[in-house]
């Protein structure tokens, strides 16, 4: 589904140049591309309707010329419209009208660019924010997900080439300070995220669930702004669009988004003023109520999926013995997990050079790629680990105690 997903919609992406970079998964592209394409494709249809076609034509007394007629018009779209069911009675004062008028149709097109925006500002913070990390995510996963198109020899050239790459940022990163307070952060920053930072090794993992609950609050918080927007209570609307389709019920006309509105209006001549009431339809109302409808539900549809998205990254990452489990894994398919040495250091390769943002890259590698390429990955870094000085220093003395 996820492939499938990126191939159908990533076309249309890739042709838009809006989809270039592979540093977060497909739940965040959700999000913050797909989401965004058709919120701007809805705004292009609102506002060829509106600015192109009628968006409103009323019922005009017959006395009135042409000219009277383009100005009802133009002064009911400006100073909005009330509806009033068909066999209820209008109201007669003012202030009665005031309180019933409909005064989002105009700025529809504003709306919907404003909700794009929304969806896009958590991708964006997440790239500037990353920027400062010392590591280039987008490259990374990008080399990692060509090497699948790419001869034998290019391929494990460009594996080499990932796993020296990441080797210098974890080195970069790495705290070379001592000291007995910084002993102790590096320990609470291994559980707990209040303790985060680059030489920590958890920058980029605390910085991403961060980024997720962003994503999150976006995603439910726009019902509420579109609830505040409409004026009516358009959190619960799905709820009744499917109540009306459970009960079989005949549903013609939404009272949020009415096609057949009055409009007051007051025409001044010399010392007379002259009160008007017409009746005027709402065509782009027609396009307003489907567009809005599906919002309610793509919302629902998102929010849900980034929950669930949000909670296993949470299960996978922030828990030491999945992230343990994750690694041992592949250790096992290369066959590099036997002896007591081998899990011994598997728990430094883990904890110790690794550490959550490694982990959390090679995770996100195989979001994008396969987990075929990040098993070869881990058995690159696996090696290129064992061959520090370090490591053979303490493979020898442990051999050497074996000896004794």
């Amino acid at each position: 589904m996820v492939h499938r997903l990126d191939s159908v919609l990533g076309s249309f992406a890739t042709y838009a140049r809006l989809k270039g970079r592979y540093d977060d998964d497909w739940i965040d592209r959700l999000n913050h591309l797909y989401t965004t394409i058709i919120l701007i494709i809805f705004t292009i249809v609102v506002s060829t309707k509106q600015y192109v076609g009628e968006p409103i034509h009323c019922w005009c007394p017959a006395q009135f010329e042409e000219s009277h007629v383009d100005y009802t018009n133009n002064v009911c779209w400006v100073s909005n419209t009330f509806y009033v069911h068909f066999n209820d009675q209008p109201p007669r004062y003012t202030d009665m009208i005031s309180e019933m008028e409909i005064q989002y149709y105009q700025w529809v097109p504003l709306i919907l660019l404003f909700q794009a925006l929304l969806f896009k500002v958590p991708c964006i913070l997440w790239r500037i924010l990353t920027a400062s990390a010392g590591v280039n995510l987008d490259k990374i996963v990008t080399l990692a997900a060509e090497t699948a198109y790419v001869a034998p020899d290019d391929r494990d050239r460009t594996i080499k080439h990932i796993v020296r790459y990441m080797d210098r940022w974890i080195e970069n990163a790495r705290e070379y300070r001592s000291g007995c307070f910084i002993r102790l952060r590096q320990q609470i920053s291994k559980y707990c995220c209040i303790v985060w930072g680059k030489r920590y090794g958890n920058y980029l993992v605390t910085l991403y669930m961060f980024i997720k609950l962003l994503y999150l609050a976006n995603a439910i918080g726009q019902l509420f702004i579109l609830n505040e927007f409409l004026g009516t209570n358009f959190n619960v609307y799905g709820f009744e669009v499917m109540d009306h389709l459970a009960r079989g019920e005949n549903w013609s006309e939404s009272p949020r988004f009415p096609r057949i509105t009055h409009c007051f209006f007051k025409i001044r001549q010399l010392t007379n003023v002259h009160d008007y009431t017409v009746q005027c339809v709402l065509p782009i109302n027609l396009f307003n109520e489907k567009i809005f409808i599906f919002i309610w539900f793509w919302l629902v549809f998102v929010a849900t999926l980034s929950t669930f998205n949000f909670l296993i990254w949470v299960y996978t990452m922030i828990f030491r013995q999945h992230r343990l489990r994750y690694l041992k894994k592949f250790l096992r398919i290369n066959d590099c997990y036997k002896s007591e040495l081998d899990k011994k250091m598997a728990v430094k390769f883990c904890e110790q050079y690794l550490r959550q943002d490694g982990i959390f890259v090679l995770r996100l590698v195989g979001k994008n790629a396969n987990d075929v390429l990040v098993s070869e990955l881990i058995l690159q870094l696996w090696n290129h680990y064992r061959n520090k000085p370090l490591f053979r220093h303490a493979n020898q003395i442990s051999d050497d105690n074996s000896n004794v």
